[in-house]
């Protein structure tokens, strides 16, 4: 026996809050389906994690299939936090759908090292519901975020300027400021940040041209590669 089929609302707006429901339930489930997904994922990558801690790192295979569940996790836990953003404002324009909400690690807290800037919020002046100008303060609310200062290129200009005496005529200037590199034009930041890039970050002298390129400071990398020879040159009595 064929189950009944309810009967659609002959008004306008029924109708339209029953669209509304429907297309919120939709995006409720696909939130949810997403943070299964990513769920899974997150729990693969510790398996791997651990068994990789117990058994060691022995293999290539087990560092690329880590690399491989990682960036898995991260496109699945983006997808996820888009879906979720799309049901909440899906399910606000309706009120027979509850919101969705995904649970999260709880997060750390921003490392006491770094830096607070501090930013007050005017208070108001008189009571918004009274008008009143007698105002005490009971407390205060902070929300903390994280924020970075973009990198920032320069060009430091060291100037020598020349003199001559006029007794015996001879020129005299200060001597040329040292460089990492013999007649280099890298100062020591740039080549720390270079060299840490390609042996400790792991990115090729390719990547990191294009990536000043769209910063603005187009440069080769036969360039960069010459800079990289001439200062891991320099630090061989380091590395003995």
């Amino acid at each position: 026996m064929e189950a009944a089929v309810s009967p659609l609302p002959d008004d306008v707006a029924a109708l339209k809050a029953l669209v509304l429901s429907m297309g919120a339930e939709l995006a409720a489930a696909k939130a949810r389906a997403s943070a299964t997904e990513a769920l899974i994922a997150h729990l693969k990558l510790q398996i791997a994690k651990l068994k990789r801690e117990q058994y060691g790192p022995s293999a290539e295979r087990s560092r690329r299939l880590l690399d491989q569940l990682e960036l898995q996790l991260e496109e699945l836990e983006a997808s996820a936090s888009e879906d979720e953003l799309a049901a909440e404002k899906a399910a606000a324009k309706t009120t027979s759908v509850a919101a969705f909400s995904r649970k999260r690690p709880a997060r750390k807290p921003f490392p006491e090292h770094l830096p607070r800037e501090r930013v007050v919020i005017p208070a108001p002046c008189s009571c918004p519901a009274c008008g009143g100008t007698r105002l005490s303060k009971l407390g205060e609310d902070v929300t903390e975020t994280l924020e970075v200062i973009p990198r920032a290129w320069k060009v430091p200009q060291t100037v020598r300027e020349r003199f001559s005496c006029r007794d015996c005529e001879k020129i005299t200037q200060p001597p040329a400021p040292f460089h990492v590199v013999p007649r280099g034009w890298a100062g020591p930041s740039f080549l720390a940040m270079l060299l840490f890039e390609k042996y400790g970050q792991h990115q090729p002298l390719n990547r990191q041209a294009e990536r000043f390129a769209r910063e603005g400071v187009p440069l080769s990398t036969s360039t960069l590669a010459d800079q990289v020879g001439a200062a891991t040159f320099a630090l061989m009595p380091l590395t003995g």
